[in-house]
């Protein structure tokens, strides 16, 4: 599916791997809505990038319909990060903090999605019968969680799992749906740690032996949106990391 000409909609845009997706997109000519609830952030990344700043919290229903608009591309970037052990010091993970963090990472990446595959299915293929692409954002996390990471790791486990389902159920409107997972990237999260703590996650990582580019994530967006075989999968950016 070309880009150019193309609206699209990014959720937590504001961002990280977000950010670095809306100002891929629109240099290559999509007209790029930002979703997000951080709006002096959002402004900053329209302002720099032509895009269009919209306040949304995608676990919110009505704050989707109020923000959403008819896109065929869909890139689901939202969520938050929780380290939290299962039975901590003092006592069990409080439930209010799982439904938390499920919320956002995983329901609000299904909220989003089944509005933009409404929309989607009501519009014009292109001449390859395209009517839209979603790819939504999971994690290495969903398959090698770490300590502390039950609640996280649940959320994008479940993302993982609604892509070849939710993938062959769009197929008869001409829509893909696929998932990335992210290793560990450069984002503002690892910017505030000391460099020593972040030379040596990078040396977790095989080759190359960095964390990676929000740009990098937004160059495989990229490839996904323009690749019309891929669909229904996950696709790991990891430089061969496996979470120990």
């Amino acid at each position: 599916m070309q880009i150019k000409n193309t609206a699209a909609i990014v959720s937590g845009g504001a961002s990280g791997m977000g950010a670095a997706t809306v100002q891929l997109l629109t240099r290559l000519g999509a007209k790029v809505a930002i979703f997000d609830k951080n709006m002096s952030q959002a402004e900053q990344v329209a302002h720099e990038t032509g895009g269009l700043a919209l306040e949304c919290d995608v676990t919110d229903e009505k704050s989707i319909i109020s923000a959403q608009g008819i896109a065929k591309i869909c890139i689901n970037c939202a969520g938050i990060v929780m380290a939290k052990r299962l039975v901590g010091k003092d006592g069990p993970l409080p439930l209010a903090d799982f439904e938390k963090i499920i919320s956002i990472n995983l329901t609000g990446t299904f909220n989003l999605m089944r509005f933009a595959a409404s929309h989607m299915s009501a519009g014009e293929p292109d001449t390859f019968g395209n009517r839209g692409v979603i790819i939504n954002t999971a994690s290495v996390a969903a398959f090698e969680g770490q300590i502390g990471q039950v609640a996280y790791s649940a959320s994008k486990g479940g993302i993982v799992a609604m892509t070849l389902p939710a993938a062959r159920e769009l197929a008869r409107f001409g829509i893909r749906v696929m998932a990335v997972a992210p290793g560990l990237v450069d984002t503002p999260m690892f910017a505030a740690l000391p460099p020593d703590a972040r030379a040596k996650l990078a040396e977790t990582v095989p080759f190359p032996g960095r964390l990676a580019d929000p740009a990098e994530f937004a160059k495989l967006v990229q490839h996904i949106i323009e690749n019309d075989m891929l669909n229904g999968s996950v696709i790991r950016l990891d430089g061969a990391l496996r979470m120990s």
